[in-house]
């Protein structure tokens, strides 16, 4: 069964201008993304879909496969999102589809090929795809109030909570053809694959690019200081 890793970017970001080819680890995010995929060996294809003829050009340039997209297609305004999904996996090869966004550009090869190996077992076990998503504990209210916990003496620490989880969009894999049919990129029954909350960032503005920046010699870091650490 081939795997098929598709790249979306466009040309306009509202909240960070050129968003998705911002500098980056010594390079930019696509750029970033195509190496991280080239040294994942589940992956067969990779698939930059963009309306962006630079960016389609570096996609080119790394010898990854290129998908032109209408600009009706990357306006967020004519296309639906799952009309998007749909029309980018009804364009790309491949039995099933991880959906590996550049703005996650600290999901790394390990991560993809845990993600891909726990998919396949997750198929057999009834999940329908894999989402990557953040697990948390935090007092939540709406404009009613609490949601997840009760004032006063019924009051418990965040830790005695019950789980919550947010998607992260570092991961999506699902069969291609449902993703088409779905008109989405993961069905109803994904399984949950759980990243740390330094993996899980997501670039959406200058803060994320920069804490992501910070971010990503934090290993090194750690390691360098693990030996002063007591327990």
């Amino acid at each position: 069964m081939s795997v098929t890793a598709v790249i979306p970017v466009r040309e306009g970001s509202r909240r960070l201008k050129n968003k998705n080819i911002a500098p980056f680890a010594g390079t930019n995010l696509l750029i970033n993304k195509i190496e991280q995929l080239k040294k994942v060996p589940e992956i067969d294809n990779i698939v930059v879909s963009s309306d962006s003829e630079l960016m389609l050009e570096m996609a080119a340039s790394q010898h990854v496969m290129t998908h032109k997209r209408a600009i009706e297609f990357c306006d967020e305004k004519t296309k639906t999102f799952g009309e998007v999904v749909a029309h980018i996996c009804s364009n790309v090869p491949g039995d099933h589809v991880v959906w590996a966004t550049c703005t996650a550009p600290l999901v790394f090869p390990k991560h993809y090929s845990e993600a891909i190996a726990l998919y396949y077992e997750a198929l057999k076990n009834g999940y329908d795809s894999l989402v990557s998503m953040e697990q948390f504990k935090r007092y939540l209210w709406d404009d009613n109030g609490p949601v997840n916990y009760e004032l006063g003496l019924k009051h418990v620490p965040s830790q005695q909570l019950p789980p919550l989880y947010f998607c992260t969009d570092g991961i999506l894999i699902a069969p291609r053809e449902k993703m088409v049919e779905w008109n989405y990129f993961h069905g109803t029954n994904p399984y949950k694959y759980i990243l740390d909350k330094r993996t899980s960032i997501d670039i959406d503005d200058g803060l994320d690019l920069a804490c992501a920046r910070a971010w990503l010699d934090m290993d090194e870091s750690v390691s360098q200081i693990e030996p002063y650490m007591t327990k």
